[in-house]
């Protein structure tokens, strides 16, 4: 006789609110305006990752944290990323992280987690759009950078 378990998976929402913000996601400037207004990246001491994920339409259906690093180094793998994404049937996904240095240049590690998660992404069905890296009062977009 063998013991078997039955599991099920779940999105369980932890929080949500109103804010003036376009739920479609039309442009890098959209992206920093969630980020700014709702995540209010630029407050946090350290590092993070997160993920909005979005339907076939572009309009946002979660903000997921995805890692919380330290002062200036935040530990993401794709699978953490795409968990998520696939828990939320996300048909697209775009990450944003902080700089609490308040420079949004992008370090040759964020070139490289941009591209791993890009092409993972590829092989899931699930595109990623954008990486913004934000910065005091600024943002760089890597898709404009012609990282992916």
């Amino acid at each position: 006789m063998v013991n078997i378990s039955f599991l099920n998976l779940r999105v369980i929402k932890e929080n949500s609110g109103r804010y003036d913000v376009n739920k479609k996601i039309q442009s890098p400037e959209d992206v920093f305006e969630v980020v700014q207004k709702v995540i209010k990246a630029s407050e946090y001491p350290e590092e993070n990752l997160w993920m909005i994920t979005l339907n076939t339409k572009n309009n946002i259906t979660g903000i997921f944290t995805v890692s919380t690093g330290s002062l200036n180094t935040s530990i993401v793998h794709p699978r953490e990323v795409f968990k998520r994404a696939m828990l939320q049937n996300a048909a697209s996904i775009i990450i944003c992280h902080n700089h609490p240095s308040g420079d949004a240049t992008p370090s040759a590690e964020d070139v490289s987690i941009t591209k791993r998660i890009y092409d993972a992404g590829k092989i899931l069905g699930i595109e990623l759009l954008d990486h913004i890296i934000i910065g005091d009062n600024k943002y760089t977009s890597l898709k404009e950078r012609g990282v992916f």
